[in-house]
């Protein structure tokens, strides 16, 4: 990041005050992905840093935090109980007990500033911090806030967003961070080395097919059963199951069709994402921004349970002509046959897709959200 003033620098910053930055959230990639990316780009900003991650101890990010190389510690996870039970009862000493956790944290870490991306562990974080007068910064990823990030939104100015819809108070556009290996991603150049290193054929029409890390049952049985058409359109198709979701035949064996790849997981979606021509896939907001900062055109199957954020988080791709949209339930055999063949032969709209949705990409959200963590420690 280049310098602004002589005074003002990250670097130099971090250099005379020992910047010491705590950043909370958890519990799904969603939360998890942009709290990694925002790290590293407060690390580059400022090397001297100190940075440690919060979550609690049932949730991924026990796994992919300390796997990125960060700090890790942990807080009692403190669910708000839907329904009138006896856990609502509970809640008040369970809320304050993991209040009292998070200022020990943001003690020991000697914070400067506390950074949340949402998922339960950032409520008490955020009480802590206003408590302590840890400046707090805020990154929003869905289109419907969750409720932590709504009310820390109430104790700062610097809260950034992923979507222009979302409504969150101080909220500005930032995009979503996201790794730079999907940020600076040149589809058309990593296009070769990628199919060639996922065992695809360089010149046939590719389909990519992905319910995320978890698999999506709904997508794989009906892709499993539209495999005929695909291999007589010669299109080529790499499946993403997801891991533990294999698909099979009546006879236990792995689905074959000519031009079929199946795995369970590709470690990298880039070159899955350099790779296609077209991406089926759920419509999360990290997957849709994604597809956005790289340019790819996009069929998005909505999770069909849930508050509906995942058709909002597609709204503005489609609406700019840049993906379809296709209800959980609609997804046929027959839907795929009439709307998606059809599209994978159109190598032109295909490219007015990319076009479209390459323009609606942002792709320096990490960079953005560091430098408002440093603002936060000036100001």
């Amino acid at each position: 990041m280049p310098p602004e003033d002589p005074s003002g620098t990250p670097a130099q910053m971090s250099a005379r005050t020992g910047l010491s930055v705590v950043l909370a959230g958890g519990g799904t990639a969603g939360h998890i992905s942009p709290l990694l990316a925002i790290a590293r780009a407060v690390a580059e900003a400022a090397p001297d840093a100190s940075l440690l991650a919060v979550g609690t101890a049932t949730g991924m990010e026990t796994r992919l935090v300390p796997a990125a190389g960060l700090e890790f510690a942990t807080i009692d996870r403190v669910p708000l109980p839907r329904r009138p039970t006896l856990d609502l009862v509970r809640l008040p000493g369970r809320l304050a007990h993991a209040v009292r956790q998070a200022e020990s944290v943001l003690e020991r870490a000697q914070a400067d500033v506390l950074v949340g991306v949402g998922g339960y562990v950032c409520t008490p974080m955020y009480l802590a911090a206003r408590r302590r007068r840890v400046p707090i910064v805020i990154h929003e990823a869905n289109t419907r806030p969750g409720l932590a990030n709504r009310v820390g939104a109430l104790f700062t100015r610097w809260v950034g967003k992923a979507f222009e819809a979302t409504k969150l108070r101080h909220a500005r556009l930032v995009g979503m961070p996201m790794r730079r290996e999907v940020s600076a991603l040149d589809r058309a150049a990593a296009r070769p080395a990628a199919r060639k290193a996922l065992g695809l054929d360089p010149d046939r029409p590719t389909l990519v097919v992905t319910g995320g890390s978890s698999g999506a049952a709904s997508i794989n049985a009906t892709l499993g059963a539209s495999l005929g058409a695909l291999a007589a359109a010669r299109i080529q198709t790499l499946h993403i199951t997801g891991r533990g979701k294999a698909v099979t035949g009546g006879d236990g064996r792995l689905l074959e069709a000519p031009g079929y790849h199946q795995v369970e997981y590709v470690d990298g979606m880039e070159n899955a994402y350099a790779a296609a021509d077209l991406i089926l896939c759920r419509s999360g907001a990290g997957t849709v921004c994604e597809v956005a900062a790289v340019g790819l055109p996009a069929v998005f199957v909505p999770l069909p349970i849930g508050n509906g954020e995942q058709a909002l988080n597609a709204r503005g791709l489609v609406e700019a002509g840049a993906a379809l949209l296709v209800r959980d339930s609609e997804l046929t055999p027959d839907w795929l046959t009439r709307e998606v063949l059809p599209l994978l032969g159109d190598p032109g709209r295909l490219d007015e897709m990319a076009r479209r949705a390459q323009a609606l990409g942002v792709r320096d959200a990490d960079r953005t959200m560091a430098q408002m963590v440093m603002e936060a420690a000036r100001g």
